[in-house]
Formats: C-alpha cells, structure tokens, sequence
C-alpha cells in the first residue's frame, strides 16, 4: 500500500480520533459544555472537513507535498503545542470581538498558516485542528470540533502551495478569490447591520445583546484583505512571503467560513447571523493578523534555515 495513502490516512483519522476523545472525556469537565444533542451534526462538519482535505489529497497524491515522515511528525507536535498554548493566552475574555457568539483576537492564526506553507498541508491541518482543540480545553469554555476543524482548513489551505512548481503562477487567482468572497462578506454585512452584538452587556442597566456588531468588526475582514494586498506587494520579489500571505489569507477566509457556516444548522443561525455575527468577527482580525505575523515567521524561518544550512 502506498505510504503517502497510509500516512495521510492516519494523520486524519488521528485528528477525528483526537477530537472524538475530548467531546466525550474533556468537554464534559469544562464551565461550559457542549449541548449533547448537538454533537452528531458537530462530528458530521468534522466529517465532512476531513473529507474535503482527504479528497484533495487523492486529486494530487503523486505530489511529494503528501509525505509525512519522522520529521513531519515533529512539526505537528510543535506546531499544535504553539497554538494550543497561544490561543489560550489570547482566548477567553480578555480581547472579545463584538459577535454573536464568543469570538476572541488570535494572533496565533498565524502558526498554522505558517506551518502548513513550511511544512505541508497535512502538517497545517494538524497544527490548526489539534491546536484548537486543546486550546480550547485549556481556556475551559467547551469544544467546538467544527471549528477545529475550520482551524485545521485555514492550515491545510496554507499548505498547498507545495502542490505548484511556479508557486507565483498562482498568487493572482489566489488574491482574486480572496477578494470576491471579502466583497461579498462585507456586503453581507451592509445590508445585516442591525445584527446584535450578543457580547455586549451592562449588568447594572440589565442590559444584554442590544447593540449592533460594530463597524469595525464588519469591515475588519476588508481591512484585513487590504493588508493582505500590500504585503503581497511589498514583498513581490520574496515569493516565499508573498505566497505564504496570500494563500493563508484564503486559508483563513475558507476555514473559519466553513465554521461559521456550519452553525446555521448546528446553532439555528441564518446565513447572515452566521456571516455576520461569527465569520466576519473572527476571519477580518485573523487576516490583519496574518498580512502581520506570516511574513515575520516565514522570514524567521528563512534565518534560521541559512544558519543552520538546511
């Protein structure tokens, strides 16, 4: 049997298994567990996640992209350790962004986009989903495998580059689509404004919910998108950089799509509570953080490989 086949299978069912573990034996020790009826529709986005990433692999698998060896394995260790432990220092309520539901800043998107181009798809996959995971468990507030799984597609996204020879050849359809779908979200937003913040609150006043997602919230994903278009541009003649932005800016808008979507039947969200109140809050943020953070990382990374001679 094929290695490649084997080792991308494992890798997968690994995460399923993973995340299975902690909804049944974690989750139910947390201040806020999930509701149990949910939970068969949660696995099934998790299935469905798995199977999108399990489908591109069989599109490309003559790729060398799909091999996971000893040292891929490290790389997925480390890389969901780091944003395991990042995601809880930053989750929580300490940077809340005006949403429907708990959304918080996450600067340490930027490591399952930076391992998933360094590394691989698989490596990104694992880094995002198992990161998110624990990094839930450790802030206590529940565990969404859904949106592990979202995580783990911002870093498997991130990683296919690897799939191109030309890697420049594909950094304007990449930017193109990223900025349709920016368009559209925001849009969505224009015309959804008096969506309510469900995170605003004045004890005293015994007020809760009655103030709209902000501006800022609703246009942080263009925000983001701009940035995002000024680093693929500044550093045009580093196409590491370039390419490392600009595919994990898709990454980030598919994967936390994804999540968000899923709650319209998880959650009972309308599309436009979905888009507004959760994808928006959390995908805008994470792309400023991206066009900031990735470049860094990856120039980091470029250091320590000319030091090291690999």
């Amino acid at each position: 049997m094929d290695k490649k086949f084997v080792s991308v299978l494992i890798a997968l069912v690994v995460i399923l298994a993973v995340i299975a573990i902690g909804v049944y034996l974690i989750d139910p020790n947390l201040e806020f567990p999930l509701d149990r009826a949910t939970v068969p529709l949660r696995f099934l986005f998790v299935v469905i996640g798995l199977a999108i990433a399990f489908a591109v692999y069989l599109a490309t698998k003559e790729n060398r992209a799909w091999e996971v060896g000893t040292r891929e394995v490290v790389w997925m260790a480390i890389g969901a350790a780091l944003y395991a432990v990042f995601s809880w220092l930053f989750n929580g309520t300490v940077f809340v962004v005006p949403s429907l539901s708990q959304v918080s800043l996450r600067p340490a998107i930027a490591i399952p986009m930076f391992f998933g181009y360094a590394f691989g798809p698989v490596v990104g996959f694992f880094t995002g989903a198992m990161g998110n995971m624990f990094g839930d468990a450790l802030t206590g507030f529940g565990l969404s495998p859904q949106w592990s799984i979202g995580n783990g597609l911002v870093g498997f996204i991130s990683g296919l580059p690897l799939l191109f020879k030309d890697k420049k050849k594909s950094l304007d359809t990449v930017l193109i689509v990223s900025g349709i779908l920016t368009v559209i979200g925001v849009a969505v937003y224009f015309v959804n404004r008096s969506l309510p913040n469900m995170l605003f609150y004045d004890v005293e006043a015994g007020i809760f919910g009655d103030a709209p997602i902000s501006l800022i919230a609703g246009i942080s994903l263009l925000i983001g998108f701009v940035l995002v278009v000024l680093a693929r541009f500044l550093f045009g003649k580093d196409v590491d950089i370039a390419t490392a932005v600009t595919w994990g800016a898709l990454g980030n808008i598919l994967g936390i799509g994804f999540a968000a979507i899923s709650d319209i039947w998880i959650n009972g969200f309308s599309p436009a509570a979905a888009i507004v109140g959760e994808f928006l809050p959390a995908a805008g943020p994470n792309l400023i953080f991206a066009a900031i953070l990735v470049p860094l990382l990856v120039v980091a990374y470029g250091s320590y490989r000319k030091q090291s001679g690999r």
